[in-house]
């Protein structure tokens, strides 16, 4: 069976425009919630970003390990301290790089049950939900990376281009992949 949505790859426009608010949560908002959470299991990811499927919606699912959920209209409200961690990204297939940012955030949105919802996270939590909320306001983990590690990538994503290849499903995960992605 078929991913219910295709996961857009970097180049698509869709990634690089800020979704917007969700002002109502009905059954079509909890269908598509549940198609993304399909599509991200079948990729394997770790979270996959509405915007990542063709929906400017701020809205993501994710399981890093407790089962599915999804945050709608996330802010992060605090961050604190580093941590450098190998990152990749569903709509960057094939390549992850060693990025940096907050160890710990705290985080504020609803759940699809119209709950409002804040809590903390640190590490690959905290590492997660900055990556998706980054595909909320059309930012790429490319943007995250040093001018040396943006070179580099530029140029593979060129060569992979010319040679055609660059299809969703052969690369790393949103953070990575799902088996890297368990807490230590």
């Amino acid at each position: 069976m078929a991913s219910p949505y295709a996961i857009r790859i970097v180049g698509d426009p869709v990634l690089r425009q800020r979704a917007e608010e969700v002002t109502e949560i009905d059954g079509r908002l909890v269908k598509l919630c549940e198609d993304m959470v399909q599509t991200m299991y079948d990729a394997p990811g770790v979270g996959l970003a509405a915007p990542q499927v063709g929906v400017q919606k701020r809205l993501f699912v994710y399981d890093v390990g407790d089962g599915p959920a999804a945050l709608i209209n996330p802010e992060i409200t605090e961050s604190d301290g580093e941590w450098e961690y190998h990152e990749g990204c569903l709509s960057v297939p094939g390549m992850s790089f060693d990025i940096v940012r907050p160890k710990t955030v705290a985080v504020r949105g609803v759940d699809l049950d119209g709950n409002e919802v804040t809590f903390e996270a640190d590490e690959v939590m905290a590492r997660m939900l900055q990556h998706e909320i980054d595909h909320l306001d059309g930012i790429l983990l490319l943007e995250r990376l040093d001018e040396d590690q943006r070179k580099e990538a530029k140029r593979a994503l060129r060569e992979r281009a010319m040679a055609g290849a660059g299809t969703p499903g052969g690369g790393p995960l949103d953070g990575a992949s799902r088996s890297s992605f368990r807490l230590r």
